[in-house]
């Protein structure tokens, strides 16, 4: 594995970039042996990609995308065949992230269609991953800047969050049921995916812990104070058996219904 803080500094040198952090599992302490290293760089303006692929290229096999290439949220990034630990580059524009923020005090939250997110790309995610990371480099302070508007988490968010997708997490489970009674699985669970999904951003909002994407989104929320002691199983087995009544009482349980 690199050493992540002179890594940090070399990215942080290239004109463009603002600051890198360290994200994913291996900020969050829950990395295992399989885990990559996921880096966050943000820019502001244009990056030096010249630069960055001139560090690439020391690991044969590497590749670095433009701005915007792996779509309209996750922007783009690299693939850095690092040995020990293959390392992940994610592009952030900081001041998109800075207009989230603002949108997220106005009470405005979006859900967008972005590859790799099958549950979405819930807009305030920027705000989760700076918020939850470990800075490793931020010469100028400009993601400390941020990142102190972002604790506590926002009273304003928390609300168009509850209000937003507590309303969408109980229609979801509702739709499940005409599927569900005709025999489509697929369409049943989908709705049912969604339906949970949108609870636990809920349930996150709700005690002011930042949650990204879906990824351990579940056993997250079943850390959560005041959560019954088997959310996760009981999760586990509404979608394996498309049970609608069983999605119902576990929305009226967390009190969304």
């Amino acid at each position: 594995m690199i050493d992540l803080d002179s890594f940090a500094a070399r990215l942080a040198a290239i004109p463009g970039v603002i600051g890198v952090v360290l994200g994913g599992s291996r900020a969050r302490g829950t990395a295992d042996e399989h885990s990559d290293t996921d880096l966050g760089v943000y820019r502001r303006g244009v990056m030096d990609l010249s630069a960055l692929r001139e560090i690439a290229a020391e690991w044969p096999g590497s590749a670095v995308t433009e701005p915007g290439e792996w779509g309209p949220w996750v922007d783009g990034g690299a693939w850095l065949t690092t040995p020990g630990s293959k390392t992940d580059l994610l592009w952030r524009d900081l001041d998109r992230v800075v207009g989230i923020l603002t949108e997220a005090r106005r009470g405005v939250v979006r859900c967008e269609a972005q590859v790799g997110h099958p549950l979405g790309f819930f807009s305030y995610a920027y705000l989760a991953e700076l918020a939850t990371s470990r800075v490793l480099a931020d010469p100028s302070g400009a993601l400390a800047e941020v990142r102190a508007e972002l604790d506590p988490y926002p009273a304003e968010l928390a609300e168009a969050v509850e209000r937003t997708y507590g309303f969408e997490a109980k229609f979801s489970v509702d739709n499940a049921a005409t599927p569900a009674a005709r025999g489509d699985r697929f369409a049943a669970t989908g709705f049912l995916f969604r339906g949970i999904g949108c609870l636990v951003h809920v349930l996150h909002a709700r005690k002011g812990v930042w949650l990204a994407t879906e990824k351990n989104a579940v056993a997250s929320a079943a850390k959560l104070p005041g959560m019954p002691g088997d959310f996760v199983e009981r999760v586990e087995r509404i979608l394996a058996a498309a049970d609608v009544a069983a999605a119902r009482d576990l929305l009226s349980e967390c009190s969304v219904a």
